[in-house]
């Protein structure tokens, strides 16, 4: 993503290519992610309409995403200014059945036993934001294009937790699964500030801004997880549900086992 410098695309040479680059990539994360899962016979179709309509919004994002840096890239800067606006509004959808379908997947206690409820139910919706955050941050700065690019693969990177938790071994990766799919997803940034260093020997600000806004995100989550804080929002998404019976900060029963006696 980028804007127009000096009534010229400030998007070709080594610096625009990275970014594509990174876009397919992202892609491909989310794409193989999701695909695996599909093969594996582990996801279906058979989800409810709110899932559904969660998964047609999130992919819309990725394809915009894409199609935001070729335009950027090919210099097509009146089809990327037109999308834009599509994309900032965009977000709003994004936040809103992203949460949704946290708090149903917690009622149901249908956390995945890789993660605690607790934890899943807070750092869903933190992720969320985090990423709006960085997403209206580079909006405000389209004007910026090295700060607009960066601060919109930050947030992008941010997207890719689905993703890796379906490519990563994570019943392995107990009690820090989720976790590593955090350290995953900064791979993309310091992607980017290995790439600055490379092109024009300093990293830019822009990726300082977006790591630590990523894991700023991260303390948030811990901290509200295990505080009384976390406590009471758990209660209160459970109430009347069969989450409330469910431990908020024990991992769940892997699919098969044997219940506990009593």
């Amino acid at each position: 993503m980028t804007t127009i410098t000096g009534g010229l695309p400030a998007s070709g040479g080594r610096d625009g290519r990275f970014f594509l680059g990174g876009a397919f990539v992202m892609t491909a994360v989310i794409v193989a992610g999701f695909s695996v899962q599909l093969a594996m016979g582990r996801s279906s179709f058979s989800s409810p309409p709110l899932v559904h309509a969660h998964a047609i919004i999130f992919m819309g994002w990725v394809v915009i995403y894409l199609l935001q840096n070729v335009f950027a890239t090919t210099g097509r800067m009146g089809l990327h200014r037109r999308l834009g606006w599509v994309a900032a509004a965009w977000v709003v959808p994004m936040v809103a059945l992203g949460c949704a379908v946290t708090f149903a997947i917690v009622r149901r206690a249908g956390v995945p036993f890789f993660f605690r409820p607790l934890q899943f139910l807070v750092f869903d919706p933190v992720s969320l934001f985090t990423f709006a955050g960085l997403t209206v941050s580079a909006i405000l700065l389209r004007r910026e294009t090295d700060w607009h690019r960066r601060l919109h693969f930050c947030a992008m990177s941010l997207l890719l937790g689905p993703g890796f938790g379906r490519l990563l071994p994570m019943p392995l990766l107990i009690p820090w699964a989720w976790e590593a799919t955090v350290v995953a997803c900064l791979l993309f940034p310091l992607a980017g500030m290995v790439a600055d260093l490379r092109r024009g020997g300093r990293v830019h600000p822009a990726w300082l801004w977006g790591v630590a806004a990523i894991l700023g995100s991260v303390i948030l989550t811990e901290a509200i997880t295990y505080s009384p804080v976390g406590g009471a929002i758990y209660r209160a998404v459970a109430a009347g549900s069969p989450a409330a019976a469910v431990a908020p900060l024990a991992f769940p029963a892997p699919p098969g086992a044997p219940k506990p006696a009593g």
